[in-house]
């Protein structure tokens, strides 16, 4: 009968590192596909107020976002603490002509099959008049833009279950 020797002093075959950067380069792209990073910083306050009904926007990418509200505390030296609208990274001082050109920028990103279901979305802070908000609503009407959509966060002690 053979006699079956262990093999002493061998150590275990080595990793195979050529695959790691192929690897690497695969989560890197992977992770830059889906990051969606944020457009613009927002210098405007903004709670906005509490609903009980609430639809959910599906696509993103068809809304426009118009903030209005008092500025933060970094930009109230520069332009007071009156409420201000705010589009893109900039502070609207001419309500009609500056969100005409908004829309028309944003029109350009979206396919044009799909600009007749381009929404705006106004956030607006609960504290803000409602003289401002309808300044907007005006601005937005002479740019044609119909679609308007008030943002609100559900109030959860009054919302319907079923």
């Amino acid at each position: 009968m053979a006699h079956f020797k262990k093999k002493r002093g061998k150590s275990t075959p080595e990793v195979s590192t050529s695959s790691l950067p192929d690897i690497i380069f695969m989560l890197l792209f992977f992770f830059m596909v889906v990051t969606v990073m944020r457009e613009g910083e927002r210098k405007v306050q903004v709670t906005v107020p509490q609903a009980t009904q609430l639809e959910k926007l599906e696509k993103k990418s068809l809304v426009n976002t118009v903030y209005v509200g008092k500025p933060i505390k970094k930009y109230q030296d520069i332009y007071g603490t009156k409420p201000r609208v705010q589009l893109d990274d900039k502070f609207s001082n001419n309500l009609d002509g500056d969100i005409a050109l908004f829309l028309e920028q944003h029109k350009l990103k979206v396919n044009e099959q799909l600009h007749g279901q381009i929404i705006t979305s106004i956030k607006a802070d609960g504290e803000v008049t409602m003289g401002v908000v309808t300044d907007v609503k005006t601005a937005l009407r002479k740019a044609a833009q119909l679609k308007v959509n008030y943002s609100a966060t559900p109030n959860s002690s009054k919302m319907n279950r079923n």
